[in-house]
């Protein structure tokens, strides 16, 4: 056998087996290596979108956070003065209340103090009166006129 026709049967043989592997077998190899580079790329992609995604539902989150707090701050504060407006308008009334029961106990005071002078008062005339009827049943005599002054100051104190 000769070397070169061997040589030239395979070459022959290996360009036969390359056009059929390149006409038959390589297209479908290469769209499928295409397709799943596009199915990577798209992967890729879809996680860089939810990557982006993530990130911004964060910062809403975030935002939300801030918002709630600065509300829940808001009425705190809000609580805060509303307790204070009740305890002032508590005091106020506790204040009001005290002057009315003083202004009350003053004017049961003054009553009581103006009831004890009329009493005072009906004493002393129904003491005068007795002390003069006793002063005109008697004669008029020094002596006697001291004892009943007397016993009226005695009467008195």
């Amino acid at each position: 056998m000769l070397p070169n026709l061997t040589l030239v049967i395979q070459g022959l043989a290996f360009f036969a087996v390359a056009w059929l592997v390149m006409k038959f077998i390589w297209p479908p190899i290469m769209a499928a290596i295409e397709e799943r580079q596009q199915k990577i790329a798209e992967g890729l992609a879809a996680a860089d979108r939810s990557q982006k995604d993530l990130v911004q539902a964060q910062d809403k989150v975030n935002e939300a956070l801030r918002e709630a707090r600065g509300k829940a701050n808001e009425i705190i504060e809000q609580a805060h003065q509303r307790a204070n407006q009740i305890i002032d308008a508590a005091k106020n009334d506790a204040i009001a209340e005290a002057g009315r029961q003083k202004a009350l106990a003053d004017a049961e005071i003054a009553a009581a103090a103006n009831r004890a002078r009329e009493d005072l008062r009906r004493q002393v005339s129904t003491l005068a009166v007795a002390g003069a009827e006793k002063l005109l049943r008697r004669e008029i005599d020094p002596n006697a006129h001291k004892a009943l002054l007397d016993e009226l100051a005695a009467e008195l104190a």
